[in-house]
């Protein structure tokens, strides 16, 4: 979501623009990409949403990239501007975020994404991925509330409720100030964390955020704020 960065040295790249994908066609056999991947993240503590693509190329950097939407319209057309001659090996891209969510799924609608790409090396490469626009329910952060972080040899503990059946779940810790952070991917069925001894100054103001996975990709995500305090012996 918000605060993430995206570098893509020596390359140009077009996202969420019409017109044809790159030309990907020829009679090499074609593999699977190592990763490719499409799904809805919303923050419903900003009540935003975005598409995120997520794509990999293995070992070797990718020379051409392109990702035609369900409709026929190339939304991704990345061509390596060359220079080192290794391409990009690795891309997470991300749409906008307006704050009418709608133009996101207007944008990108959900069906079957084809994605085609070539290597540095001219091997080729294919993969496909459904977007759907159904996003699992917010969870609630329950501990810490407001000053309620105590700062302790037993470490803080963070709770929560979310729906049943969640693939996985993300925590993020973060002293914005410092940059000092912890982030944890747990599984579906985790209610509770606790933060590592030390971790915490008293305080100091720290950021949460919590999001919730479907099978299906798509997360949603809540923020919360908190201020640690001393332990009362």
């Amino acid at each position: 979501m918000a605060g993430r960065t995206v570098l893509l040295a020596g390359a140009t790249l077009v996202l969420g623009m019409g017109g044809p994908p790159a030309g990907l066609s020829g009679g090499a056999r074609l593999a699977p990409f190592a990763v490719a991947a499409v799904h809805m993240e919303q923050n419903a503590t900003e009540g935003d949403v975005e598409v995120v693509f997520e794509v990999d190329g293995g070992e070797e950097g990718l020379a051409k990239l392109s990702v035609t939407a369900p409709d026929g319209r190339a939304v991704i057309d990345f061509t390596s501007a060359g220079g080192t001659g290794m391409g990009i090996r690795q891309f997470r891209l991300e749409s906008p975020e307006p704050s009418n969510p709608e133009l996101v799924r207007t944008a990108y609608p959900a069906g079957v994404y084809t994605f085609a790409g070539a290597t540095s090396t001219g091997r080729k490469l294919q993969g496909k991925a459904t977007l759907t626009h159904k996003l699992p329910g917010a969870p609630t952060l329950l501990l810490p509330r407001g000053s309620a972080g105590v700062v302790g040899s037993q470490g803080m503990e963070i709770t929560w409720t979310a729906a049943e059946g969640m693939a996985a779940q993300i925590l993020t810790l973060e002293q914005e100030e410092s940059g000092e952070s912890i982030t944890a991917r747990l599984p579906g069925p985790t209610r509770t964390f606790v933060v590592p001894s030390g971790f915490l100054r008293a305080g100091t103001a720290y950021k949460i955020g919590l999001g919730v996975v479907a099978p299906g990709g798509n997360a949603t995500f809540v923020e919360a704020t908190f201020t640690a305090r001393a332990r009362k012996d």
